[in-house]
């Protein structure tokens, strides 16, 4: 299993023994969620966002461990005031006090890679200024290349080779490096709201870019209650179902229609204004669907409300998640047992999370591999129809994606959509 690979990779930095790696192929290290998770937290903030991308690969994890790696959000010990001071002096020509009008010495919230601190513009405007850690930079650089010889040292394990640890580590690497961005995190919060432009719905923080420079983002502040804070919204008098929707149509049209996407929708990045209007922030994770991926997705959509195996292995195979000695025979018996069990549950009723946890259980056990910005979109769109059940239990995103989804057959390529950032 790919935790032990984790495990294995982990244990390598930690302890920096070449010889580790025979003795593992000899007997994998038997460690469970909570053990795994604690063993990244201690290795700093690269193995926590390593746990953290896991998070959102269904394909090499089981639900446990997913489970147990989501709960690695980005928690750290707050960055001193002198750091601070000293790194947003630096990165802005100024220090807090004479670029801003009022700079709160503590931070709002902490994360693996930067600290966010509530300020505000000499016009009165609330900001909220990120800043990245300090040594962050140096440090994630340093472990990605022990990361990388570990990945190689780990193909010498049978078990961990069909993984692919080699293309994984290079795949995380270009995901926490484009995280440490902040300047291009502010773009692409800038193109959303450009995008949703004139959606009364949703929106966006604005990014003050004469604050804003190389290891700081300034943008302003996005008020609410955190979307799975029912109380809050109930007392605020706002109709959770309806709340629910319009935050899944949010993503959905960020996805099917704008075909580029925030990726982390957990709930401590969407806010509930008092007026229901949902607030996005963070956008150091997004993900983009070209027009391949798009209809492979709808074919993926069709073969699953069809109940159809033949295609749905197809729609799989089409999507790149497919080996040279994959065992197609065995492939289709595995996906027909999987929509046997769906087959008398109407289209309404039909929960997306639960149809893709049995499919990504197939995806393990034909040791398969989704290609990454497949693995995140899918995870973005699960993670979608939970935080949106969670204030309205009732509510199935399969609905309302089926409209969505077929608008991707018409949809022209976009030259100008990146993979996955």
């Amino acid at each position: 299993m790919v935790q032990v690979v984790v495990v294995t990779l982990a244990n390598l930095v930690a302890l920096g023994g070449a010889w580790l790696v025979a003795r593992i192929a000899r007997r994998p290290p038997s460690a469970g969620p909570r053990r795994l998770r604690h063993t990244l937290e201690s290795l700093g903030p690269t193995f926590m966002k390593l746990g953290q991308v896991l998070s959102t690969r269904p394909d090499l994890v089981s639900p446990a461990y997913e489970a147990e790696l989501s709960k690695l959000q980005d928690a750290a010990p707050p960055v001193p005031w002198t750091d601070i001071e000293a790194l947003v002096t630096r990165a802005l020509g100024g220090p807090p006090h004479t670029r801003f009008a009022e700079f709160s010495r503590e931070p709002l919230a902490t994360a693996s890679i930067g600290q966010v601190h509530a300020a505000r513009l000499e016009d009165g405007t609330d900001v909220v200024v990120k800043v990245r850690r300090p040594a962050v930079v140096s440090e994630i650089a340093l472990d990605l290349v022990v990361m990388r010889r570990a990945a190689r040292a780990a193909t010498w394990v049978r078990a961990a080779r069909r993984f692919d640890p080699v293309g994984l580590a290079a795949e995380f690497g270009a995901t926490i490096t484009a995280e440490l961005d902040y300047v291009s995190e502010g773009r692409n919060a800038e193109r959303l709201a450009g995008e949703f432009a004139g959606d009364d719905r949703v929106t966006f923080p604005t990014i003050i870019w004469d604050r804003t420079a190389d290891g700081v983002l300034t943008e302003t502040r996005i008020v609410g209650a955190k979307i799975d804070d029912t109380g809050a919204i109930g007392r605020a008098g706002l109709d959770r179902a309806v709340v629910a929707r319009d935050f899944a149509v949010a993503y959905l049209t960020m996805v099917f229609v704008h075909r580029f996407f925030h990726a982390d929708p957990h709930p401590g990045n969407v806010f509930v204004a008092p007026d229901g209007v949902i607030g996005f922030v963070d956008f150091g994770m997004v993900g983009s669907v070209d027009e391949q991926t798009g209809r492979g997705l709808v074919t993926m959509l069709t073969a699953l409300v069809a109940a159809d195996p033949r295609a749905l292995a197809t729609a799989l195979t089409d999507l790149g998640v497919a080996t040279t000695a994959l065992d197609r025979v065995g492939l289709e018996s595995d996906l027909d047992q999987l929509l046997r069990r769906y087959r008398d549950v109407a289209l309404q009723d039909l929960q997306l999370t639960a149809v893709v946890a049995d499919l990504m259980a197939v995806v393990r056990h034909r040791d398969l591999h989704l290609p990454s910005r497949i693995a995140l979109l899918l995870k973005t769109v699960v993670m979608c129809e939970g935080v949106a059940a969670r204030l309205d239990p009732g509510f199935r995103l399969i609905p309302l994606l089926v409209p969505y989804a077929a608008q991707l057959n018409d949809a022209p390529p976009d030259p100008e959509t990146p993979e996955v950032d």
